[in-house]
C-alpha cells in the first residue's frame, strides 16, 4: 500500500491545495510577534479568539511518517487526531484528520469522531474503540488498523488573517510534548520548549509571489517545521 494516502483510501476529494511556510523562531516571544501583525502593513486581524490545540499523531510501528518527514521525503503524510480546550478527560469534537504534501503543497482530508475520554491509562485498545465506533469509510477504517498513537502535543495557538483572508498566520507557544506508548499511559514523560514560538504563513498556491512579500516583514526565514518530527526528537531520542 502507498504510504501517502489517495482518494482511493479516504474516500473523499481532497480540500483545496495550499502552501504553509513555517518557522521555529528563537528571540521573539508571542506576545512580540502578535505587535509584529498588528503593524504589518498586510492589516491581519484576529478571526477568532485564540485557543489550546492537542493532538495524537497516530503512526506504524516503524514510525514510517516520521521517517518521511524527517527526510522530507516529496509525497508524505501524517494522520492525527485533534480536539481544542482541555487535554485530559473529555475530548470534544475530536477530529480525524489526514494531512497530505505533494511537494511544496499539501491539502487535508478531515472526518469528526465521537467524544472521548483522553486521560491516565489511555491505550492502544482505547484508540481502537474510538475508530471503530467511528463513521469512517471501510477503507480508512482498515487502514487504521496498521496505525498506534506515536506521540501527543498540546501547545497555545492565535489566528491571523489578512482583510481579504488570502492569507492566514498562526502563532503557537508552550509547545508540550508527550510520550505514549502502547500500552496504559501516565504521561509522565514530556517536554516543553518555553524558548520558541512557531509561526506558520497559510495560503492557496497561486499566491506564492504575494506570500514572498507578506513574508519579507518577518525578521526571520519561514522554511520548512514540523511539530511531530520535533515531538518525537524531544521524548523518544
Amino acid at each position: 500500500m502507498r504510504r501517502v494516502l489517495t482518494e482511493e483510501i479516504t474516500e473523499k476529494k481532497p480540500r483545496s491545495w495550499r502552501c504553509e511556510r513555517k518557522a521555529l523562531v528563537d528571540g521573539l516571544d508571542a506576545q512580540q510577534m502578535r505587535m509584529l501583525l498588528r503593524r504589518h502593513p498586510g492589516m491581519f486581524y484576529e478571526p477568532f479568539p485564540p485557543r489550546f490545540i492537542n493532538n495524537l499523531y497516530l503512526d506504524s510501528e516503524d514510525l514510517r511518517n516520521y521517517e518521511d518527514n524527517l527526510t522530507g521525503a516529496k509525497d508524505r503524510h501524517k494522520a492525527r487526531i485533534r480536539w481544542y480546550g482541555d487535554l485530559l478527560g473529555t475530548a470534544r469534537r475530536p477530529m480525524l484528520e489526514f494531512k497530505v504534501k505533494k511537494g511544496l503543497v499539501g491539502t487535508k482530508y478531515s472526518y469528526p469522531l465521537p467524544d472521548f475520554r483522553f486521560e491516565d491509562g489511555f491505550s492502544h485498545a482505547d484508540l481502537q474503540r474510538i475508530i471503530q465506533s467511528a463513521n469512517l469509510p471501510e477503507r480508512t477504517r482498515f487502514y487504521l488498523r496498521n496505525l498506534h498513537v506515536s506521540l501527543c502535543n498540546r501547545y497555545y495557538r492565535w489566528y491571523y488573517a489578512t482583510r481579504d483572508e488570502r492569507f492566514r498566520v498562526t502563532i503557537d507557544t508552550g509547545m508540550t510534548y508527550y510520550r505514549v506508548a502502547r500500552g496504559q499511559n501516565y504521561f509522565k514523560h514530556q517536554y516543553t520548549d518555553h524558548n520558541h514560538i512557531v509561526v506558520e504563513l497559510k495560503y492557496d498556491q497561486e499566491l506564492d509571489t504575494q506570500a514572498d512579500r507578506i513574508a519579507s516583514f518577518f525578521p526571520f526565514g519561514l522554511t520548512r517545521n514540523s511539530k511531530y518530527v520535533t515531538g518525537i526528537e524531544a521524548v523518544y531520542l
